[in-house]
């Protein structure tokens, strides 16, 4: 059996088995509570529970934010609710604790702070009219806990178990209470028929009339009445019931007075039986619960429990009464000496604290007890003798006569450290047995040690941050935040001094204190006590303008300047206060748990003044069901509550819906000469969510209505405009609806009768005037004019397509006479669904099976909803989808899941089909098209519009040739797109166009979703990409490279797999600029992208200086042989705008230009070549549309000539068998003088035969595939007049560079130095960009990037040798202690840049290695490279299809694995597993590795390995990429 080890997890089982509901009340939803780490694992684990069988509902919530509230509803729903809490809230829950006292709800409550709780708490709630049960130790903790929920189930009353955690924390563990025992004494019969009837009468503070009773003639809570459930509520049965009840039994003693079942007016809330037999529960009552529910326990246990617990001697004449933690009492008894004046003395615990039983205690006692010491450890005071003390005197007084009474003596305990018992025990019994003993002695220390740091303390949530960036970004030094958390408020609490009563009250006193400080400022103006008369005209100046924030502000620095020069007395004074010449926007900070009416005095002060003060009131609490059908919380609406004074201004914002209506909101407030209430949205589960998190429940509560956004400034009306104005984006109820939340607009109709008016008259003009709604409004009016039947059609697209199809079916709709209307799912507003006619609704898939983002609100809306009456719509869906993305039978559902699931829930509201739902799969020859064009005449038919003849002919979709044809020669509208200040975006024709002039528009992906949620658009910005021929920069170079980086992109430097520098992060206004910083570096970007030839490789060969000259000069003229000619890239990037530089033109605008060598169109896609020098294949030969291989003279020192490869590629489409990657095609050998001419030849045939029609297949290696190898080479000798000689042998032996320090052939020095994945940057741990800096500034070499992605510092001499080591030491780029793993690895940039990437790469590849080392360094494998790549998509970036493992992004955290390519970069790789995860790839590859170590032939590389022991099969030809894979894609049916 499970061992129980804390009293916390013991309270939390027993309460799991018990209860239908637990409010697991928390310092934070992020922070655990004694007990909410064990029931939230209680629930994960799907434990059963006993009352709730299938585990009770928990429900987390802060202890600010009023979290009694939240029991009412499902106590009057007939639940049995527990509540797990510290000490904290009870206090300022007292208003509830009086009718929750009533029903039949356990408290469970861990006495704070540790370790010298304060009782207090407990004594002050002791009249509430609840049961308190009290435990000490680990065992009574559990059995405790048992006792209060079988007593609430068997009495109906509330039942509160305190206990201080730090009793027990030394117990020894505990075995789990058994189930058995808890069925039985919980009475589980008792507990299923327990029922509470609903009441219209929901008050919160007045009391209801409610009270637990049971039968007269019956010692148990009647199940009869309980199960009817009627309230009985008449003045008869009232009357009745207070006669049946006076009579009762009662406590004695002090019970009288405080007894839980008191004398006021009682009702029974749940009775059937005649009202005559029916009576509250007494105290009587109470103790006959408790004492059955013990002897149970007792039986089944042999543990026994009494009201008052007793140890110690028969005969003892003294006993120690302690209301505290008695761990350490106990102990020191236990081993008292015979010298101790406590030898003999005996102990006393309440566990039945209320109702009190005055004559149990007297028969607990022994008759020789003469002396008592009653111990109460009490913080808080409030009167002279203590609660407890009173209740033994009274108690022992009116239980035995006269002097045979004991003496009692009352002493207050504080802390006591541990080593101090002996003598604090001393102390209290020299007390005890003086002659004249003191009362109210203090034992130990009041306060206490202080509380952990670790202890929990108010903190602000780091996802507000938002909203206190704002203000600091709207505000700056004039931001004053009155109840700052880190302010230092001498002698308060946290809690007090973040508090608005305390925020108001400071604000207050610091406006009166500038009051003063003005007056003063105008007597001195009028002195003549300055050195000068200067300061005096300033001052009065500025006293002019003092309470005008901004003329006040701008004066006040020009004030102080003109005082610190005046050297006057007064002047000195004055400048005392100087920050008072400021006028600050002053700010009260608050959560919603000022919403609360326990929380809501200070708002109510800061309305009722009228005083000039701003709040802004952050709101948490995310949309849900059951917050919005728990109306029972009575959580004020502050917006109306604020809008019925009439004074104040008020707001409602979502900083993730909307960022402007925030800045609007705040400068408003500001200026708004009043109290402001800014209620900010900003809703998580748990403090530290994700901002996605955040997001997502942003959207889904301000598109459902739950938040909505709007501005209320009672000063518009002075000016002639509406004093409400609502800022949602899309309007979900009717504005009177939305007014009427809560009942306040009744309210504020009688207060303000000229605005019920206007709301009334102006609701048709003034909202329908709003945003979406008016524009949806507008084009449904002018549909109206238009013939034939409405079709609404609403798509939900992340890529695209399911939009674009939309907008095609609608114009298709439109030529057939029907009145369509197309918008995405999310802008629709959902509550106008059952007033469609017909609704068409298109989706695509996205995650697993998830819908796209702009179709979650909707769906997320749709399916909790059964109000919607669909029955009057007809409906068709359509959906997008692939059916082989998810390769494992289980996943299989996921083939698009949302349009199935639309379209089943739409039919199961009563939707009327127009046709099945139509299925577009990927996997078709015409990919979605195909079943699109299945669907879509089955839905003209059953719309009637089948046979509409004249149809027109559909405009065919604009390609990237017709881009490029209409461009002028690449030319589009890029100018004008740049001059465009409205966004940061260019047109999406002109996003082909900028790929040719090197640079691609993109936006970063963590902060798409963000953005999109605020209605900004997404963070557009620049990737550029430079043209550095052969990787080969001089350090003036670098120098430029860096500063452009820092000046215009986001501060780092990418090194390509193209040996080249990419820049990210460039903002369109700055392209300019970072495109003439390159160009003055002698560099450029033209071509870098684009369907023309790209950024030429070279090995960087540093220890054959000679022969990289050769190749180098070779490469340099064929990259300029076949660049472009266009003039556009100097025009758009280099001509000064007001030059004098013109282009001849002719027939008014037409620029003269050409294209010699590719023509008005360029090529069908992109075009590569490289050159590799065996016997290093560093630059992937294989996989380029020209792969030259240098062949050496015969003296082995200077370039001869080249072997032509043609055909490699790396672009594949997941999924998509038509696409592959290949490796070059042996064409043969050419002489170096003409291989310029080769390569232009070459180029040229795949110009004019390469597709143009298909993208996927217009590459060079289909084209070869398609002619043939032969035949595409006859065309090129057919152009060049001249024919390929055999080609020379060669041999590779790595593709991976080679790091540390070599030297060449001229004694120069080269150090080539490991680049993780490229990216140059700064960090805290690693300055690499400061130091190539500073290296570039001495170096006279230069700086070769090589197409692994690292960088070699070339060209170094001796003399420089010491200065420069010293300088990558200073710097940290010497180290290369990386696994041979590590440093043979790539991968391309993924997110958040790329607007391809399905899964991180660059970020998440060295997590993965490092977490591989580790097995490495077990198996002795450090040290051998493995080529390992990952990139975020299958466009091959990092050239993923030739490494030994690659790992390809499917989605985002899932990769499709690859094993099997060549280590030289000679065969491609093969699918060994699709889809997977994570923790997948680490299984796989671990046992791997070791398999590797332990089996692997001498010299054999990994990729050879998994070959040879047949994990995989080797891939001949790209044509066979696909053929026997370990594991098909596609999964099969």
């Amino acid at each position: 059996m499970a061992m129980t080890r804390t009293a916390g997890e013991a309270v939390a089982k027993v309460a799991y088995l018990s209860s239908h509901v637990i409010l697991s009340i928390q310092p934070a939803l992020a922070i655990d509570s004694e007990f909410s780490r064990h029931l939230q694992g209680y629930s994960d684990s799907h434990l059963p529970g006993l009352v709730a069988e299938k585990g009770p509902e928990i429900i987390p919530l802060r202890h600010n934010v009023d979290p009694l509230l939240s029991a009412f509803q499902p106590l009057r729903s007939g639940k049995l609710v527990a509540v797990t809490t510290s000490s904290s809230v009870l206090l300022s829950s007292i208003p509830h604790l009086y009718k929750l006292a009533q029903y039949p709800i356990v408290l469970h409550v861990s006495l704070q702070a540790s370790p010298n709780p304060d009782y207090s708490t407990i004594t002050a709630i002791r009249q509430s009219g609840f049961v308190f049960l009290q435990s000490e130790t680990l065992q009574e903790s559990q059995d405790l806990a048992l006792t209060a929920h079988a007593l609430a189930i068997k009495s109906g009353k509330g039942v509160l178990h305190f206990f201080d955690p730090a009793n027990s924390r030394d117990d020894s563990p505990i075995q789990a209470e058994d189930r058995d025992l808890v069925r039985d004494v919980l009475d589980l019969d008792s507990a299923r028929a327990i029922r509470v009837a609903s009441s219209d009468r929901t008050w919160l503070y007045v009391d209801d009339g409610r009270r637990a009773t049971i039968a007269a003639d019956h010692s148990s809570v009647s199940e009869e009445s309980q199960s009817e459930g009627i309230v009985t509520h008449d003045a008869s049965s009232r009357a009745l019931l207070e006669k049946n009840s006076s009579g009762g039994g009662s406590s004695v003693g002090s019970s009288v007075r405080e007894s839980s079942a008191d004398s006021r007016p009682t009702v029974s809330s749940a009775t059937s039986i005649e009202s005559s037999t029916i009576r509250a529960v007494t105290s009587d009552d109470v103790y006959e619960f408790v004492a059955a529910i013990w002897t149970k326990i007792s039986r089944f246990t042999g543990r026994s429990y009494q009201a008052f617990e007793y140890t110690g001697p028969e005969n003892a004449e003294s006993a120690l009464f302690i209301f505290g933690s008695t761990g350490m009492f106990v102990d020191e008894l236990g081993a008292a000496k015979s010298s101790d004046e406590f030898v003999k003395c005996g102990l006393i615990t309440a566990r039945l604290y209320r109702p009190w039983n005055g004559p149990q205690l007297a028969e607990s006692l022994p008759a020789s007890v003469k002396r008592i010491a009653v111990l109460e450890q009490i913080r808080r005071k409030t009167t002279k003798w203590g609660p407890l003390l009173l209740d033994v005197l009274t108690s022992l007084r009116m239980g035995s006569s006269g002097s045979g009474s004991p003496l009692v003596v009352g002493h207050q305990l504080g802390y006591i450290e541990p080593a101090t018992v002996h003598q604090a025990l001393r102390g209290i019994f020299q007390n005890l047995n003086s002659d004249e003993p003191l009362q109210n002695l203090e034992v130990g220390s009041r306060e206490g040690p202080r509380e952990p740091p670790n202890q929990y303390s108010l903190a602000q949530p780091k996802v507000e941050s938002a909203y206190m960036k704002i203000l600091d970004q709207v505000f700056g030094e004039r931001l004053y935040l009155a109840n700052r958390l880190d302010a230092a408020s001498v002698g308060l609490s946290a809690t007090l001094a973040a508090s608005p009563e305390y925020g108001f009250g400071s604000l207050l006193a610091r406006g009166d204190h500038r009051s003063r400080f003005i007056s003063e400022v105008k007597h001195a103006a009028a002195t003549n006590d300055f050195a000068t008369d200067v300061p005096r005209s300033w001052l009065s100046k500025w006293a002019l303008n003092a309470e005008h924030d901004k003329l006040a502000n701008t004066i006040a620095p020009e004030v102080i300047s003109r005082l610190s020069h005046d050297g006057s007395r007064l002047a000195s004074t004055l400048l005392e206060s100087k920050s008072l010449f400021f006028k600050e926007s002053q700010w009260l900070i608050g959560s919603d748990a000022w919403a609360y009416d326990l929380g809501n005095s200070g708002v109510h002060h800061v309305l009722a003044s009228g005083a000039n003060v701003n709040m802004l009131v952050i709101d948490s609490q995310p949309w849900s069901e059951r917050a919005v059908a728990d109306a029972a919380r009575r959580k004020k609406d502050i917006g109306l509550y604020a809008m019925n004074f009439g004074n104040a201004y008020v707001a409602s914002v979502a900083v993730y819906s909307s960022y402007t209506q925030v800045l609007e909101a705040m400068i408003e407030a500001d200026r708004f000469n009043g109290p402001s209430v800014v209620l900010a949205y900003l809703p998580y589960n748990k403090e530290d969510d994700s901002p996605l998190t955040v997001l997502q429940e942003t959207k889904k509560a301000v598109d459902l209505g739950y938040w909505p956004l709007y501005r209320w400034n009672p000063d518009n009306e002075e000016n002639g405009e509406a004093n409400f104005s609502l800022d949602s984006e899309r309007i979900k109820q009717e504005l009177e609806e939305f007014l009427r939340r809560d009942n306040h607009l009744t309210q504020l109709m009688n207060r303000h009768p000229t605005f019920a008016a206007n709301l009334s008259e102006s609701y048709g003009t003034e909202v329908r005037a709003l945003q979406k709604r008016k524009a949806k409004d507008a084009y449904d009016s002018m549909l109206e004019s238009l013939y034939g039947a409405p079709m609404t059609i609403l798509f939900a697209s992340d890529n695209g397509n399911a939009e674009s199809m939309a907008k095609r079916l609608g114009n298709r709709g439109k030529a057939r006479g029907l009145k369509t209307m197309v918008m995405a799912m999310d802008d629709y507003p959902l509550e106008d669904l059952p007033t469609e006619e017909n609704v068409i609704l298109i989706t695509s898939t996205a995650g697993q099976g998830e819908f796209p983002q702009n179709g979650r609100t909707f769906w997320d809306a749709i399916k909790d909803t059964a109000e919607l009456d669909l029955s009057q719509t007809r409906y068709a869906v359509f959906a997008l989808g692939d059916s082989h993305y998810w390769p494992r039978k289980e996943d299989k559902h996921y083939y698009n899941k949302p349009g199935k699931d639309l379209d089943a829930r739409i039919a199961f509201l009563g939707g009327q089909k127009l046709a099945d739902v139509g299925l577009g799969d990927d996997q078709d020859p015409d990919s979605y098209q195909t079943g699109y064009a299945e669907w879509e005449p089955k839905l003209w038919q059953a719309l009637g519009v089948d046979k509409v003849e004249g149809l027109p002919e559909e405009p065919p979709p604009i390609t990237n040739e017709d881009i490029k044809i209409q461009s002028n020669f690449l030319r589009g509208t890029i100018a004008e797109g740049l001059a465009d200040t409205s966004t940061g975006a260019i047109s999406a024709s002109d996003q082909q166009l900028t790929k040719f002039h090197g640079t691609y528009m993109q936006d970063d992906r963590d902060l798409r979703d963000e953005r999109k949620a605020q209605g900004l658009e997404p963070a557009y910005a620049f990737m550029i990409r430079c043209r550095l021929n052969g990787g080969v920069a001089s350090p003036s170079q670098w120098l430029q490279m860096d500063s452009i980086s820092s000046s215009y992109g986001n501060e780092t430097m990418k090194l390509t797999t193209r040996q080249t520098f990419q820049f990210h992060g460039v903002v369109k206004s700055k392209l300019k600029s970072a495109m003439r910083g390159i160009n003055k570096a002698l560099m450029t970007t033209i071509a870098a992208c684009g369907d023309v030839n790209r950024n030429i490789m070279v090995s960087p060969l540093p220890t054959k200086s000679a022969f990289h000259r050769d190749v180098h000069h070779v490469s340099a003229k064929i990259s300029d042989h076949l660049l472009p000619s266009t003039t556009a890239y100097h025009e758009i990037w280099l001509r000064d705008n007001d030059s004098d530089e013109k282009q001849t033109k002719v027939a008014g605008d037409a620029v003269i230009d050409k294209e010699p060598l590719y023509g008005p169109t360029y090529l069908p896609r992109k075009f590569k070549i490289t050159i590799a020098v065996p016997p290093h294949n560093d630059t992937d030969v294989y996989a380029h549309d020209i792969g030259l291989i240098a062949i050496k003279d015969m003296d082995g020192k200077r370039l001869e000539g080249f072997n032509v490869l043609v055909g490699g590629g790396m672009g594949v489409t997941h999924n998509n068998k038509k696409t592959y990657p290949r490796t070059g095609s042996m064409l043969g050998y050419f002489q170096a003088s003409q291989i310029h001419l080769v390569c232009e030849k070459i180029m040229l045939v795949q110009r004019d035969h390469g597709d143009r029609q298909n993208r996927k297949h217009a590459r060079l290696k289909y084209t070869i595939d398609d002619m043939g190898v032969d035949i595409f080479r006859s065309k090129v000798e057919e152009l060049l007049g001249a024919k390929f000689e055999d080609p020379r042998p060669f041999e590779f032996k790595s593709n991976i560079d080679t790091f540390g320090w070599q030297k060449d052939e001229f004694g120069m020095n080269h150090f080539l130095m490991f680049i993780e994945n490229g990216r140059v940057e700064d960090t805290a741990e690693f300055p690499m960009k400061t130091g190539l800096r500073e290296i570039a500034k001495v170096h006279k070499g230069d700086f070769r990037l090589t197409p692994n992605q690292h960088l070699c510092l070339s060209g170094v001499p001796d003399d420089d040798l010491d200065t420069i080591k010293e300088m990558l030491k200073k710097y940290k780029l010497d180290n290369l202690h990386f696994s041979a793993l590590r440093l043979s690895s790539s991968a391309c940039v993924a997110f958040p840049t790329c607007g391809l990437a399905m899964a991180e790469s660059e970020r998440y590849l060295p997590e993965l290695i490092t977490k591989l080392e580790g097995c490495l360094e077990e198996n002795g494998l450090r040290q051998d490279s493995i080529v390992m790549r990952m990139t975020g998509c299958p466009n091959g970036c990092a050239r993923p299809w030739l490494a030994e493992v690659a790992f390809v992004g499917k989605a985002y955290g899932a990769y499709n694995m690859y094993l099997g390519g060549g280590y030289h970069g000679q065969r491609l790789n093969k699918l060994y597993r699709s889809s997977i995860m994570e923790g997948d790839i680490l299984a796989i590859m671990k046992p791997l590795l070791k398999r590797y170590a332990l089996e692997k032939q001498d010299g054999e590389r990994f990729g050879d390995f998994v070959i040879r022991i047949g994990m995989i099969k080797p891939t001949k030809e790209g044509k066979t990429f696909h053929e026997e894979v370990a594991e098909e894609e596609s999964g099969g049916e």
